[in-house]
């Protein structure tokens, strides 16, 4: 029996490799804002068939910017998914959003992909979303390709955008291709140092022809010198092809192809393409590319997961991506649609699924139906009776399953790893503008708080108002907007405001006794817990160091709730309470009076008794960076300094300077009308946020005296 080691170092079978699926790819594309994912993906689309004209961001006409926001902004908002068809191959591709307030959609994609493409504006460069995204899909281990866009742009730079690419992002590139300009500097084409040659694109029929010739002679020796170091680099990951080096022998295409294929799926090396996606040039190659060196389903390592009954630090179950195994498959997005109601995304890792089949969600306990079954193509959809491992298909009948929850075999349970959302940072109050729209208002805010996980509704128990919070201003203006365009509801939003945190100060030893007698059978649970603060950004964390059953186990999980429930709800100024850890070392029970409801209590008052006289006020402390001409940089730090802000870096990049900085969330509203009006309208901007920082003295105070604390 053949054996075939995968990048995880596991041994696995070769006869539970699917051959169907080394067809089948599973890709995102991602970037910063502006970079030119979506016009990218509509020439992928259009070359490979799937639509009849090359849709254009610009026009509003771009398939996979669907809504009408996305249409009227000219951003992706939400990551829209398509399949189409190249070589012989499947290839399932997500558009992801570059905005930063939209984070959610690019870290669900992401969980659920097998490769991405990389774009990178060959103007700007590598800025700080393109960053952001980079560490996500490091986080996930994601193999990726890159392609520098905007080559068409004279003051573009191939050769820099690579190098920063490397000291960035701290990874291995291989460039594949090399662009050529003419005399003008105009682009003309990209030299292929795979197949050593020049490609050049037919304008009349949009790219959709293209064709090559001989390295022209002012590039050879450079063009000779590149494929070398390709050579060089990727001989490492093959054996075959490093004795061909060394011997200096001719170097075949498929064995160039392999070892790069294999540096990239381990994770190694980045190949490196350009181009022109508006401009038509450069866009086959991509496709030619997610064939050659990204992975199939059947290339990366079984999915993990626990027992349902388990927890995840125990013992972990996997699947294989066979049609063979047990159903495992990943809720990674949810929408409303008005016709079918609840849509859900599901990434199936193993398993088959059919219409009429039911399928059980152990994270909630419940048994659904599988009453229809799409793949999908923005927002249009293709009716599928079948679907297997490694396929990405949309469906309807679940209504009980949320974002990041699993749906599997009833006989075969597992629990995948759920996806991580970081938490909103700016909230609204919002009411609706006639009073008999409350329920309707109520019931959209629930559908959009279902499909996006950073979305979060609460009630104010103080003011009786309802409180929407997100990722930043352009969330919540998005979303207040769908409901009026999607849902007939029109509503009143009051001002932004900051979401702040709390955290502990210092260590504190609480012993926590609750005891209740009122006649008949009483209450009793003693809690001994150790406080700690926590690191910025660490959250929440539990340990149980109870020796000799002195909290009986089955009580454990009560003080853990109590605990949880008390952090809701800081001492400072009610803001929930992170960066936390509690230790339960010790505690007493009583074999009659012991009772889940006594321990979570007393578990509550012990958090609550740390937290007073102990607590910090935490704000969100944003990152980002402002690209602007030189005369105008010492005006743009100025207001930075007045803002509470701090410059971090000032970097010149081919005739503009880009102002790195950081800034609190809540000295950033209003910021983009203060930029245009210092740089005359020629300064842009972003920001994301960054961390949790302790608010000074007087402006604690200040918004203190505003919660009335």
């Amino acid at each position: 029996m053949i054996m075939t080691k995968q990048k995880t170092d596991e041994i696995v079978d070769e006869e539970i490799r699917d051959e169907e699926l080394e067809e089948m790819r599973n890709i995102g594309i991602m970037a910063h804002i502006d970079a030119g994912k979506t016009t990218a993906t509509e020439r992928m689309l259009y070359y490979s068939g799937r639509t009849y004209k090359i849709g254009e961001v610009h026009d509003g006409d771009a398939e996979m910017d669907w809504m009408d926001q996305e249409k009227e902004r000219g951003i992706t908002i939400t990551s829209a998914a398509t399949t189409c068809y190249w070589q012989d191959h499947q290839i399932n591709i997500i558009d992801t959003p570059g905005h930063v307030d939209f984070t959610a959609e690019v870290e669900r994609s992401l969980r659920v992909l097998d490769g991405a493409v990389a774009l990178f504006s060959g103007v700007e460069m590598v800025e700080s979303q393109s960053e952001k995204v980079w560490r996500q899909a490091d986080r996930y281990n994601v193999p990726r390709i890159a392609f520098v866009n905007k080559l068409d742009r004279t003051e573009s730079r191939y050769d820099k955008t690579i190098e920063m690419i490397e000291e960035r992002l701290g990874v291995t590139t291989l460039p594949l291709q090399l662009v050529y300009r003419d005399e003008s500097d105009k682009l003309i084409g990209m030299i292929d140092l795979i197949n050593p040659s020049l490609m050049t694109w037919d304008q009349d029929t949009e790219g959709a022809e293209y064709e090559r010739s001989p390295i022209p002679d002012d590039v050879k020796d450079k063009a000779a010198r590149w494929r070398e170091d390709l050579v060089e680099k990727a001989a490492e990951y093959d054996d075959e092809l490093m004795m061909q080096f060394l011997e200096e022998e001719e170097i075949s295409r498929d064995l160039l192809v392999r070892a790069i294929r294999k540096a990239t799926i381990v994770g190694s090396c980045v190949p490196v393409l350009g181009g022109s996606a508006l401009k038509n040039v450069g866009v086959q190659p991509i496709l030619d590319a997610v064939i050659d060196y990204l992975p199939s389903p059947n290339d990366v390592p079984a999915v993990e997961g626990f027992r349902v009954d388990g927890d995840e630090d125990g013992e972990k179950l996997k699947r294989y991506p066979s049609p063979e195994e047990p159903l495992a498959s990943l809720a990674f997005k949810v929408t409303t649609d008005q016709y079918t109601g609840t849509l859900i995304y599901l990434r199936l890792y193993s398993g088959t699924l059919e219409e009429g089949d039911n399928v059980f969600n152990p994270n909630s306990g419940n048994t659904e139906r599988i009453s229809r079954m799409f793949h999908m193509h923005a927002n249009r959809r293709e009716r599928v009776e079948k679907a297997k491992a490694g396929d990405i298909v949309a469906v309807v009948g679940p209504d009980h399953t949320s974002t990041g929850e699993t749906l599997c075999s009833k006989e075969d349970p597992i629990v995948l790893q759920r996806i991580d959302f970081p938490e909103p940072v700016i909230s609204v109050a919002i009411e609706p503008r006639k009073e008999s729209d409350e329920s309707r208002l109520a019931e959209a805010i629930q559908k959009l708080a279902k499909e996006d996980p950073t979305f979060k509704v609460e009630n104010d128990p103080d003011t009786n108002q309802t409180i929407i919070s997100g990722m930043g201003e352009l969330h919540l203006e998005i979303l207040t907007k769908r409901l009026k365009e999607e849902f007939d509801v029109e509503a009143l939003v009051g001002k932004p405001s900051v979401t702040y945190k709390e955290t502990l100060s210092s260590d504190s030893d609480i012993d926590e006794e609750f005891a209740k007698q009122s006649g008949g059978r009483g209450q009793y649970a003693r809690v001994k817990i150790h406080f700690q603060p926590l690191e910025r950004g660490a959250g929440f964390e539990f340990e149980n160091e109870v020796k000799e059953g002195r909290v009986p186990k089955e009580y454990i999980k009560s003080v853990r709730e109590g605990i949880e429930e008390s952090l809701g709800n800081g001492q400072l100024a009610g803001y929930s309470v992170t960066d936390v850890k509690a230790t339960l070392y010790d505690g007493s029970h009583h074999p009659v009076d012991s009772s889940d409801m006594a321990f979570k209590a007393a578990g509550s008052r012990a958090t609550t008794r740390a937290l007073k006289g102990s607590s910090l006020l935490l704000e969100p402390i944003m990152e980002g960076e402002v690209f602007v001409p030189g005369d105008h940089v010492g005006d743009v730090m100025e207001d930075i300094s007045k803002r509470r802000g701090k410059v971090t870096g000032i970097e010149s990049r081919e005739g503009i300077q880009l102002v790195e900085f950081r800034l609190p969330l809540a000295e950033s509203f209003g910021y983009a009308t203060r930029l245009r009006s210092i740089t005359r309208g020629r300064g842009t901007y972003s920001l994301s946020f960054s961390h949790f920082q302790r608010v000074p003295e007087k402006v604690k105070e200040e918004i203190l005296n505003k919660r009335g604390y």
